[in-house]
């Protein structure tokens, strides 16, 4: 990997280069979209002008719940804020933050009620075998379909070996209770030099059993790592898309989460760069979650601009 890179300013010089070569031919390329030409730097807005025929069935939409988490903490609450999220049209979410005073079964009950399921969660690697029988216990008291490690870093390889090591076995008891077990990424996992030019995610790949561990693969994370590393800053869109071909896990959910070009900051779905069309039109899901972890103005209106975005979304 490129130690030293810096990624930011060369991706605005990209920018900047592009914007020059394009200005004498903007009108031979109206009705075209500059990411269908690969650029990758266009506004994500851009995409949903797109003619394509596929759209994402409403029915794999989901939220984390990590972005609402100023909302489910403070005003209005975790109940309003979940009745919203229903309300708007959400059908699943994806948990974290624990059940806010609630055991497994009294949030089913409440989320039963008000028309949300939850399919997937973000847990830690459990401590010990107790620790992962609740966990297990809850994902299936709750109805999931999923649960999913959040974050792992460390610059040491064999940090990774034993973590996907773990990983396997937790992933085998959750195959025996029906859920499936996946792995959450960040940045660093591709930009960490554990020597001999591997990175965290070269080995968790060549470590994770692919019958046993999925992917989520974060794409606002996976565009970033492409860029901060050097190897994504000319298409970003194509370092994410090799990240998802290249793994023999698969990946079965995203996480929607867009970028803004100038500071690199997460924005909401539709007002960055991210050519998401170009990357759901390669490679589809089951699950699509809208995520941004710092919402533009608050949690509610980033969870009603990424639903509308989805559903408006064509590939």
């Amino acid at each position: 990997m490129c130690y030293g890179f810096d990624g930011e300013a060369a991706l605005r010089r990209s920018v900047m280069d592009r914007r020059s070569l394009l200005r004498g031919s903007l009108a031979a390329a109206a009705g075209v979209g500059l990411a269908s030409a690969g650029l990758g730097v266009t506004p994500a807005s851009a995409t949903t002008r797109h003619t394509g025929r596929h759209l994402v069935p409403p029915g794999l939409i989901s939220i984390q719940l990590w972005t609402m988490r100023d909302a489910l903490w403070g005003a209005p609450g975790y109940d309003a804020t979940l009745t919203r999220l229903a309300q708007i049209g959400y059908p699943k979410v994806e948990l974290a933050l624990g059940y806010f005073g609630r055991t497994a079964a009294q949030l089913r009950q409440f989320l039963d009620g008000i028309g949300i399921h939850a399919s997937s969660s973000h847990d830690g690697i459990a401590e010990n075998a107790a620790g992962l029988e609740q966990k297990i216990q809850n994902a299936v008291t709750l109805g999931q379909r999923y649960m999913v490690v959040p974050y792992l870093n460390s610059d040491k390889a064999d940090d990774w070996k034993r973590w996907a090591e773990q990983m396997n076995v937790e992933a085998a008891a959750a195959a025996r209770a029906g859920l499936r077990y996946g792995y959450h990424n960040h940045a660093h996992e591709f930009t960490i030099d554990l020597g001999g030019g591997r990175r965290p995610w070269d080995i968790l790949t060549s470590e994770l059993d692919p019958r046993l561990v999925h992917l989520e693969v974060d794409l606002y994370w996976a565009v970033t790592g492409g860029i901060n590393s050097g190897d994504g800053v000319d298409d970003p869109e194509g370092f994410a898309l090799d990240v998802i071909r290249g793994a023999p896990q698969r990946v079965l959910q995203y996480h929607v989460k867009d970028r803004h070009t100038a500071d690199g900051d997460m924005a909401d779905l539709g007002t960055g760069h991210i050519d998401f069309a170009r990357i759901f039109r390669e490679h589809s899901v089951q699950e699509y979650i809208v995520e941004n972890d710092t919402p533009d103005v608050t949690p509610q209106q980033t969870a009603e601009v990424g639903y509308r975005y989805l559903r408006r979304i064509r590939f």
